[in-house]
């Protein structure tokens, strides 16, 4: 195969030393180019290139953003997705079951291509970008742009951060006094929203080696799943967040929950404009959000089914 390597060199696990590896062990057996991202939104620009270029496959060292910017670059394509594990949570090579570790991640990947477990998987779309694992709409977005105002930080303290952000901006820079949107689903709406994920995959995130599930039934093989919450009460915040801890099944709809499964697309109005993260990215501040999902949209080498 004809790979393109692409690393973010900022991210949290990725050094010189372990990008060398990385490449010597495709160049065993595959043509391997690379190319290092430089800002917001590279990724995607190599990605685009390299599929115009005909490149049969991208390898992300890099985390979350990395991976999802290379998605955008490639969907729709036949040229495919070979993500390994570079920043501090990668949570979407975890969902595929790769270990930490980028050289142990590399070899269980090149295992799933050489077992043509190359195969085109669903994604989630929202207001046209493609999303992997999940968006959030409203309070963790908020959380991840006061993280992403820490940047310098974030390489060296990424949990802690979060949970220093999450209670900063519980705090200070989230306006929990009333609902902030109403979401219109295939089979029904809800009018009194104060906080939504929307999940491809789950877990939804991991707290350190704990993963938080919140949708087990959503995967690549199925449509969306999404969390609303109609309270952002501080008790039952916590109920969540500790169902969430729980083993599977994860959550379960409540007065304050509410669980849809298998979507096809969902609309969602703000009542004032709200923060909007795709992958753990923050992408700004929006009153219309539109998800949408893509079945086949996307070529991953899936390791998860080794």
């Amino acid at each position: 195969m004809q790979l393109l390597l692409i690393v973010n060199p900022a991210a949290s696990s990725v050094t010189p030393r372990i990008q060398v590896l990385v490449q010597r062990a495709l160049g065993e057996q595959h043509d391997v180019r690379v190319a290092e991202t430089t800002r917001r939104n590279h990724a995607t620009r190599l990605a685009e290139d390299a599929v115009r270029n005909g490149i049969d496959g991208i390898v992300v060292l890099g985390g979350d953003g990395t991976v999802n910017e290379v998605a955008n670059g490639i969907a729709g394509s036949t040229c495919a997705l070979i993500p390994l594990p570079g920043g501090s949570t990668n949570v979407f090579c975890r969902t595929l079951g790769l270990p930490d570790d980028p050289q142990d991640a590399v070899a269980v990947s090149l295992r799933a291509v050489d077992a043509g477990l190359v195969q085109s998987v669903g994604i989630g779309s929202v207001n046209g970008r493609y999303f992997l694992f999940h968006t959030g709409v409203g309070f963790d977005a908020a959380v991840v742009e006061q993280v992403e105002r820490q940047g310098d930080l974030k390489r060296y303290l990424n949990h802690p951060l979060f949970v220093y952000a999450a209670i900063k901006t519980w705090l200070r820079h989230y306006d929990r006094s009333s609902p902030a949107f109403s979401i219109e689903f295939e089979d029904g709406r809800i009018d009194d929203g104060y906080f939504l994920v929307c999940l491809n995959t789950d877990p939804y995130t991991y707290l350190g080696n704990r993963p938080l599930n919140i949708a087990p039934a959503a995967d690549l093989d199925h449509g969306l799943a999404a969390v609303t919450l109609t309270s952002l009460r501080s008790d039952h915040l916590l109920r969540v967040v500790g169902d969430a801890l729980r083993p599977p099944p994860g959550l379960s709809s409540s007065r304050w929950v509410d669980l849809r499964t298998d979507l096809k697309n969902a609309t969602l109005t703000a009542r004032r404009p709200i923060p909007v993260q795709v992958d753990g990215d923050f992408i700004g501040n929006a009153t219309e959000v539109v998800f949408e999902h893509h079945p086949d949209a996307l070529h991953l080498a899936r390791t998860d089914l080794l």
